[in-house]
């Protein structure tokens, strides 16, 4: 049985035309998701060490919410994103995909549903358990998600059509690259619930943040806490800098050193 609340925006949705009908709605969690201001999402954008500093601040908010691009890795090196989590997990399919083939089984495998659902940008999070075989999402799938205005995509599994992907310029981090369809062996059983990517839950409406160097959430409560102490650590890292580069004596260093590091 769905929510109330969720029933209603469903229905708000559909008439709409936002509704694409491929995930039952019973399997959707949440519809409106709590979204930061553009203004807060610029501030990120505009972190040189976007993860790195982020991660830190977790860090002392006793948060676990950082995955290493050792595990999650850019398709598009070069990329950073920042926006709302919109997320989707899938389970694989009973049948071997040879039999859905034969017996024209319906595709349960979903992304176009989040995007339709979803605003510009969101973050699509895709959850597979971390499977390295099956694509999550591939060309098509990032074709839609770009006309939709989505900022990337996280793949907790794996993705397929890199050219494509390249060609449309979308930043998309996943465990792996695989040319193997999920037609027929996977399929969404959850929209905008928790989901797992590596070994951190993601809940649908936190904040993604994204660069080379791996992937941090942020709990959607704690979004503007974490910038605040980001540009707090920001301009005590340049005091220091600048006293380094004077070559100032290590008695000036090291009160900027303590407050930052103990």
């Amino acid at each position: 049985m769905i929510q109330s609340d969720v029933a209603k925006d469903y229905e708000d949705y559909k008439a709409q035309g936002r509704v694409w009908g491929q995930v039952a709605p019973e399997r959707i969690k949440k519809i409106r998701l709590p979204r930061p201001s553009k203004e807060v999402v610029d501030q990120y954008l505009a972190l040189e060490d976007l993860t790195g500093t982020v991660s830190d601040v977790l860090d002392s908010l006793g948060l676990r919410g950082v995955v290493a691009a050792s595990h999650l890795r850019p398709v598009l090196p070069g990329k950073k994103i920042v926006g709302t989590a919109a997320t989707v997990r899938s389970i694989p399919e009973r049948k071997t995909p040879t039999q859905g083939y034969v017996d024209n089984d319906f595709i349960g495998m979903s992304t176009r549903e989040s995007y339709y659902l979803g605003e510009p940008g969101d973050i699509l999070v895709c959850d597979f358990g971390g499977n390295l075989d099956v694509s999550n999402m591939g060309g098509q799938s990032a074709t839609v998600a770009k006309s939709r205005g989505f900022a990337g995509a996280i793949v907790n599994g794996a993705c397929r059509d890199v050219p494509a992907i390249n060609a449309l310029d979308y930043p998309v981090w996943s465990k792996g690259v695989t040319p193997i369809t999920g037609k027929f062996r996977m399929e969404a059983v959850e929209l905008n619930g928790p989901v797992t990517v590596h070994d951190v839950v993601v809940h649908a409406g936190d904040l993604v943040v994204a660069d080379d160097s791996g992937v941090c959430f942020i709990p959607a409560e704690h979004v503007v806490t974490v910038l605040e102490k980001v540009k707090s650590i920001i301009a005590e890292e340049e005091a220091m800098r600048v006293l380094i580069n004077e070559n100032r004596p290590l008695d000036e260093l090291r009160p900027l050193y303590r407050k930052r590091y103990s």
